[in-house]
């Protein structure tokens, strides 16, 4: 060793002739053999690089979950809000389990021209129910109850007319004001959806299978099918939902109805659909941008009702009409029909309480 590096070792409490102890033999000794003063085995001694992977993976993470929550907060912010469940003199009390109001209405919003021709929807401004359910979920299991829009109920302000008239005379307030007084049940979340909202859903999921019992031929509708299990389009679909050329008109329309939302919801959460982002990210985009909910709701509440219709779908609920009574006209409201009053008040009795429905008030 040098006299310069023996006078450092020195100056520094070093021993000048250890080389483990000299701080400028770490570059000789790697590579060197034991008897040089380099590890056991001879083998180099290679410096261990830093590794970056666990950084670069946290980077990842760090990004995905911010376009994850990003993602979400930006198709929450596409839902339509309105003011819809409003307190009321006398209104309903909170009841367990939750409970979902479903409405299709007849909006022509978003169509063209051209798309209210092709689809034979009319030309007709506003918007008016063409259909209403009722969804419940809880301990008590799942249950989706059509609430036909001819019934005959007492309308706050109106006298007694059709369900639907609610809608007519006082928007979706007095719609879920009707439903509650009517059935005794608390409206907890809203959902609308206009005609062409429909469409998109239906098209953005590559369509829904549906067995069609006979052949159905309705101009009015737009519609043509022939009997047997294929997959209808939006256009088809709406046809399908809209028609009453059915031997029981507007009774067999619910039913289809249930049948068709219900298996539109599966489709929707299928792993075929969310995990395709060719179908999850255009189901997204048109059914945050098509759905009117209560100014409370909100995506994750609309992701709960569609897990819930799920089920009903695969068969783990229950699904029916309110039982009809009877049928009778009015000047004032036409034709209509009429509950079986005994019978419904049984069938929302459960749900009040969160119970299963009895099954000798399940329509077949």
């Amino acid at each position: 060793m040098n006299d310069r590096r023996a006078h450092q070792h020195a100056a520094y409490g070093r021993d000048p002739y250890d080389p483990y102890d000299d701080p400028y033999a770490g570059d000789q000794l790697a590579g060197a053999r034991y008897d040089q003063g380099g590890p056991r085995g001879g083998a180099p001694v290679r410096r261990r690089r830093r590794r970056r992977w666990p950084r670069v993976l946290g980077a990842i993470v760090v990004v995905l979950l911010l376009i994850i929550v990003g993602g979400y907060f930006y198709l929450d912010s596409r839902l339509k809000r309105e003011s819809v469940l409003v307190d009321y003199p006398g209104r309903v009390a909170d009841t367990p389990g939750t409970n979902w109001l479903i409405v299709g209405s007849d909006s022509r919003e978003g169509l063209t021209k051209a798309d209210q021709k092709r689809l034979a929807t009319g030309f007709a401004g506003g918007r008016r129910t063409d259909s209403m359910m009722l969804l419940h979920y809880g301990s008590g299991g799942t249950s989706l109850i059509s609430l036909p829009r001819d019934s005959y109920v007492p309308i706050r302000g109106h006298g007694s007319n059709k369900l639907n008239a609610a809608f007519s005379f006082g928007g979706p307030k007095l719609l879920v004001e009707t439903v509650e007084k009517t059935t005794g049940i608390h409206i907890d979340h809203y959902a609308e959806i206009g005609f062409g909202g429909f469409v998109g859903v239906v098209d953005a999921v590559g369509g829904v299978d549906i067995c069609v019992k006979d052949d159905i031929k309705d101009p009015k509708a737009g519609l043509n099918l022939k009997a047997g299990c294929q997959t209808l389009d939006g256009g088809q679909a709406l046809g399908y939902v809209r028609t009453r050329k059915y031997a029981r008109a507007d009774l067999e329309r619910v039913e289809h109805q249930r049948q068709f939302f219900a298996a539109l919801m599966k489709k929707a959460t299928s792993p075929g659909t969310m995990f395709n982002p060719f179908r999850s990210v255009p189901l997204a985009m048109n059914a945050t941008s098509n759905f009117l909910v209560d100014e409370n709701d909100h995506l994750y509440d609309l992701v709960r009702m569609m897990w819930a219709m799920k089920g009903v779908s695969g068969g783990s609920g229950v699904t029916t009409t309110v039982p009809i009574g009877g049928s009778g006209s009015s000047a004032a409201a036409g034709s209509y029909i009429t509950w079986d009053k005994a019978k419904a008040s049984k069938l929302f009795g459960a749900l009040k309480q969160d119970q299963p429905i009895p099954q000798d008030v399940i329509t077949k």
